[in-house]
């Protein structure tokens, strides 16, 4: 009897250690991965010449506040050519309030152009803000707004401003 005492006793501890290790865990609001959907502008310092687009970017979180990397692409388009960039952003991010975040980052551009009298491919770097503005504290819908910094490595050393923003789906 007392056997089957102690063994009741130990599986009861054992038990009541792991509802209390389950219960004491964090729930985090950020989804698997975030869809941003948006219009892009740009206006070159150098060239004094603007381009419009639409603007593609997934965002996923390997570190918990304090890495996101951010893959987009965009078309942008001036009167007689289109110029494709592709990114790869590093941010550090920063929670203002449960539905509003801030980050900055920073990263490499591929560069792909049809304009003529100009090399089709180059490289680059950018420099971006980002604001996520979510409807709830939850994190799937919300939209952004991301100013950014362009310097391309190649055709000329262009230097261009630009802003992008438009919605957020947050993907769990």
């Amino acid at each position: 009897m007392a056997s089957a005492a102690r063994s009741a006793l130990i599986l009861s501890l054992l038990l009541s250690g792991s509802v209390v290790g389950q219960s004491q865990e964090k729930e985090t609001n950020e989804p698997v991965m975030v869809v941003e959907l948006g219009g892009a502008a740009s206006h070159s310092i150098t060239e004094n010449a603007s381009s419009f687009g639409p603007s593609l970017a997934l965002e996923v979180t390997p570190k918990e506040g304090w890495l996101e990397l951010e893959v987009g692409v965009m078309p942008l388009m001036r009167r007689h050519s289109t110029e494709w960039n592709s990114d790869l952003l590093f941010k550090k991010p920063w929670t203002l309030s449960p539905k509003t975040e801030f980050m900055i980052g920073a990263g490499p551009e591929w560069i792909h152009s049809n304009e003529i009298g100009r090399a089709p491919n180059s490289v680059g770097g950018e420099a971006v803000l980002d604001f996520m503005f979510w409807q709830s504290a939850k994190h799937r819908f919300g939209w952004y707004l991301e100013p950014a910094y362009d310097y391309n490595f190649g055709r000329g050393h262009e230097q261009s401003l630009g802003v992008t923003a438009g919605v957020l789906i947050g993907i769990r």
